[in-house]
């Protein structure tokens, strides 16, 4: 049977650090039961904790408002309508009539069942690609991805994880808790009272 197990050191014994090994302890191996271990020591799980309290901070304050429409496919029709006004053409009219097209594209997909959801997991990519976490990858039609690095203890050290917290804190003060918070200080003392409540 196997099981991964996270122990705390307490005066030379070793006890259940979360729910799931003392679970795991107590009720499927019997008592006096030889366990056999690969042991591995990491790093501070607070700093861990603290960098989720940040991105649930920053996701509870977040409300998508880009609908079905991408701000790339946004940006290219008003670009488009903007290259038409300078030939000549009423600039307002134009981004009017560009703001009431994307507006039928968005109902039609709406109604063709594309809908707006918050995922955690993506919006986790988002804030690591854009903290600068990420390697860019070539696919095979040519194009590049940004694809976050993984956060786990074992994949950096803790120089490199308090690097990522410093830059995803900019991330999510630039897109999303400026508008809520007087200072990053201020969001960070919220991340907290959020993880001591979880």
């Amino acid at each position: 049977m196997m099981a991964q197990l996270q122990l705390i050191n307490h005066s030379g014994i070793l006890i259940p650090a979360t729910p799931e090994t003392s679970d795991f302890l107590y009720s499927k191996c019997k008592l006096g039961a030889v366990l056999s271990a690969d042991v591995k020591l990491v790093r501070n799980p607070a700093f861990h904790r603290r960098f989720f309290a940040l991105l649930n901070l920053g996701f509870e304050y977040w409300e998508p408002t880009g609908g079905a429409i991408s701000s790339n496919e946004r940006r290219l029709v008003t670009g488009y309508a903007k290259f038409l006004a300078s030939f000549g053409g009423n600039e307002s009219a134009l981004l009017d009539a560009a703001e009431q097209y994307l507006e039928q594209v968005a109902n039609r997909r709406i109604t063709n069942g594309i809908s707006l959801c918050k995922s955690f997991d993506a919006y986790r990519a988002w804030v690591t690609v854009e903290a600068g976490h990420y390697d860019a990858i070539e696919l095979p039609d040519g194009t590049l991805r940004k694809h976050p690095r993984s956060i786990a203890f074992g994949n950096m050290d803790e120089t490199e994880f308090q690097q990522l917290y410093k830059a995803a804190l900019d991330v999510l003060w630039r897109w999303i808790l400026s508008s809520s918070f007087s200072s990053q200080q201020e969001a960070e003392n919220a991340a907290s009272q959020l993880m001591s409540f979880a």
